[in-house]
């Protein structure tokens, strides 16, 4: 009997053909919600998954289930402990998106520092003379901080380098880096004009941006977040938008996601907003499904995986 695996409808073709390739049965979803995972596909070897959340509730009730294989390299939608304990592995793609997250990173700041989608949107209803009212700002000589070291961290860095800006960097474990200098946080805090996240969501990150750090920052500055929602207290940032205690943000992720049609957030016009869409390119999607994909096989093999978060006995 073949094996059978969830993926979503909208994974990668390079993905869907991989398992395919190797005898695997795909029962496709519109979305990897926990309602859909159960009815259509319970009895399931393995699933490849997007950003919804899966946990207890759902792997308690896949007898079969052996992987779940995350789409990127974020797993806090996933309970691991639940699904160790069910001899289920959990494992990411690292490889596959993180310079297309940098990409996208220093896309939002260019946005952001020149006013790009304000400046459309007002011309598109008329108003050409917007642009000359909201001037935007230089890069070259200004500070860029980015805090999180990782594979995404370091490709900003190596990117941002060819803009003239002073690079700092903050890690909790500092690295070498030929190009920033690593300083302490409350200095990155203080220092930087524009601020950019990229840490992974852990209880220690939760709203490492907070208040206290945000007023801390200069008014001219401007934040990017492009790493996890939960890094932000996004009822402070609200708040100094509002205040212009900071100048602006621009955000990819968000507390809860889909950001709510009731968010603030929609109201302000300092504030850049993307639906999560950092590794949103046909290329990253296709590495990233094959290696989820890759990882599926490996386990249903019988080897252990290549990128696994979570350890099974």
């Amino acid at each position: 009997m073949a094996k059978k695996v969830v993926v979503p409808e909208s994974l990668s073709e390079d993905g869907k053909k991989y398992l395919t390739d190797r005898g695997i049965e795909l029962v496709e979803v519109p979305t990897t919600s926990s309602e859909n995972i159960l009815k259509y596909g319970q009895d399931a070897d393995g699933i490849i998954l997007f950003v919804d959340p899966i946990g207890e509730e759902v792997v308690a009730q896949m007898p079969n289930l052996k992987i779940i294989a995350r789409h990127g390299v974020g797993y806090d939608n996933v309970d691991l402990d639940a699904s160790a304990k069910h001899g289920v592995w959990v494992t990411i793609t690292p490889h596959a998106n993180a310079a297309t997250v940098a990409e996208t990173t220093i896309a939002e700041i260019f946005d952001l520092s020149k006013n790009l989608t304000n400046i459309s949107n007002a011309m598109r209803r008329g108003d050409s003379g917007y642009g000359m009212k909201h001037r935007g700002f230089d890069l070259s000589g200004k500070i860029l901080g980015i805090i999180g070291y990782g594979r995404i961290g370091h490709w900003v860095a190596k990117k941002a380098s060819a803009l003239d800006m002073n690079i700092l960097i903050y890690n909790r474990t500092p690295k070498e880096s030929a190009y920033g200098k690593f300083v302490d946080f409350d200095t990155i805090i203080k220092e930087a004009d524009v601020l950019t996240l990229h840490l992974a969501s852990t209880p220690e990150t939760k709203h490492i941006i907070g208040k206290q750090q945000l007023a801390a920052m200069k008014a001219s500055s401007v934040i990017v977040n492009l790493g996890r929602g939960s890094l932000i207290d996004e009822a402070a940032l609200i708040e100094a938008l509002r205040n212009r205690t900071i100048a602006g943000a621009a955000l990819d992720v968000f507390e809860k996601e889909p950001l709510p049609k009731e968010s603030p957030l929609f109201t302000l016009d300092n504030v850049l907003l993307t639906p999560h869409i950092g590794s949103n390119t046909v290329e990253s999607f296709s590495r990233m499904a094959t290696d989820a994909a890759s990882e599926v096989v490996r386990v249903l093999d019988g080897e252990k995986p290549q990128w696994p978060v979570n350890e099974v006995k």
